[in-house]
Formats: structure tokens, C-alpha cells, sequence
């Protein structure tokens, strides 16, 4: 039985969402069992992700001092059959945060790939109606992932490559014995703005294996920001 009991609430704010189309055989290796990649108009994506985390709790309580982080993350789309039901979820390569408690506690209840580091973001508005977020970690040197937008945030449309990006409502997380842990991640659609500017900057190859670092050299296929909302991440089960 999928387990409704919720292990996580919090706030996620201001996504800035770099997403990069590459060959699924960099991905293949990496599929959790039971999944398979998942395509938008037949492309495979990763994505680069950073985002505000806040008003975290974990069984409803808070956390003196971890609840108001930064993340930045990598990951990629996967999707599962069950009982005729096709799940769309996400599979984290990597993710960063800035506190060690909080890393120690990701990889231990769900095994995901979790690193802590030196972080920092800058999020602020424009003089013409405009906004950027910036999110920043240091590895051997600092990277930042930048992204500004202007205007007002909308609903993506159905169909849309926003709508596949942040509308992946389960993750996937392999185990080190073989099996594969599901957990489902609730909240409602998010309103996003199209990047006029985003960018990725920094030398990754300490933090991912160097055939991903060199995509995250090149140029975004998309960015956009997403405005975020409470969420609630359920606990896993095995799948």
C-alpha cells in the first residue's frame, strides 16, 4: 500500500529550473529498478534545480536552526507502471545543502544522494518588473545557478514542457541492496516565468561524473522560475 503518512512539510519558493536535454545513455545506469525514463516530445532531460527550502518540519515539529535552508539539485524523469496506472516521478543524481544534519537524514531514510557544502542565494526585484534568484555552493570554488524573469508568473499550459518539468509528483531513490523506494511528494501546480536570462556557472566535475558536468557546460535547452508553494513529502515504501 502507498503510505499517505507524511514525513516532511515545508515551503518550497522561487525554483530556478535550468533544464538540459542529453542522450538517455548517460542516464540508463541510473534508472532505479522498476522505472523507466520518461520523455517529453521524445527528448530526456535533467535538470538543474535550486530553490528556497522553508518552514521545514519533519513529523510536524521543527528543527532548531534547519528550517530555513537553500537546495540545489540535479536530477532526471522517470515513470512507472503499476496496476495500470502510469507514476511520473523523479530521480535525484545529486543534491546539495548546507547543513550536515539535514544530508545525514535524507540519505538515511530515503538513500538519496545528499552532500553538504557552503551555500547562498540572492533573490530580488528589478526596477523594471523584474525579478532574479540566484542559488551558490562551494565545492572546490564557488558555482551559482542564476536565472532572471520579468513580468507576471502564469499556470503552465497542459502539454507544455513547464507542465512536464514541474509536474512529477513521486520520487525515486535507489537502495543499496537492489530495490527501489517510492514517496510521494504533494502540491499544487505551480505558476512559472519564462527565464530572459539563466545560466549555470562553475566547474562541477568534483560534485557529478564528468560526462554530466560537461552538459551542464553548455546551453540551458529551457529555464524558468517557478513561483513554489507549501508541499509535504509522504514516507517511502518499497517498490
Amino acid at each position: 500500500m502507498e503510505s499517505h503518512k507524511t514525513f516532511l512539510n515545508a515551503e518550497w519558493r522561487h525554483l530556478a529550473m535550468l533544464n538540459y536535454e542529453v542522450d538517455a545513455s548517460l542516464l540508463l545506469r541510473l534508472l532505479p529498478d522498476g522505472t523507466e525514463l520518461d520523455r517529453f516530445q521524445n527528448k530526456v532531460f535533467v535538470s538543474m534545480v535550486g530553490f528556497r527550502f522553508l518552514k521545514t518540519r519533519i513529523l510536524g515539529l521543527p528543527i532548531p536552526f534547519h528550517s530555513n535552508f537553500d537546495e540545489v539539485n540535479l536530477r532526471f524523469y522517470v515513470r512507472r507502471e503499476h496496476a495500470g496506472e502510469i507514476r511520473r516521478g523523479v530521480v535525484f543524481i545529486r543534491e546539495i545543502v548546507p547543513r550536515r544534519a539535514i544530508a545525514f537524514v535524507a540519505r538515511t531514510v530515503y538513500n538519496e544522494n545528499y552532500v553538504a557544502l557552503p551555500m547562498a542565494h540572492q533573490i530580488r526585484k528589478t526596477r523594471d518588473d523584474g525579478l532574479t534568484a540566484e542559488y551558490r555552493w562551494r565545492s572546490s570554488h564557488w558555482n551559482a545557478v542564476r536565472i532572471a524573469v520579468q513580468g507576471d508568473p502564469a499556470l503552465a499550459l497542459d502539454g507544455s514542457e513547464e507542465q512536464f518539468i514541474t509536474e512529477h509528483y513521486l520520487g525515486y531513490a535507489a537502495q543499496p541492496d537492489g530495490g527501489c523506494v517510492e514517496y510521494r511528494v504533494t502540491h499544487p501546480a505551480w505558476r512559472v516565468w519564462s527565464a530572459r536570462d539563466a545560466g549555470f556557472e562553475g566547474d562541477v566535475e568534483g560534485v557529478y561524473e564528468k560526462e554530466l558536468a560537461a552538459v551542464l557546460r553548455s546551453t540551458p535547452a529551457s529555464a524558468f522560475l517557478a513561483e513554489g508553494s507549501a508541499v509535504a513529502v509522504m514516507r517511502g515504501r518499497r517498490v
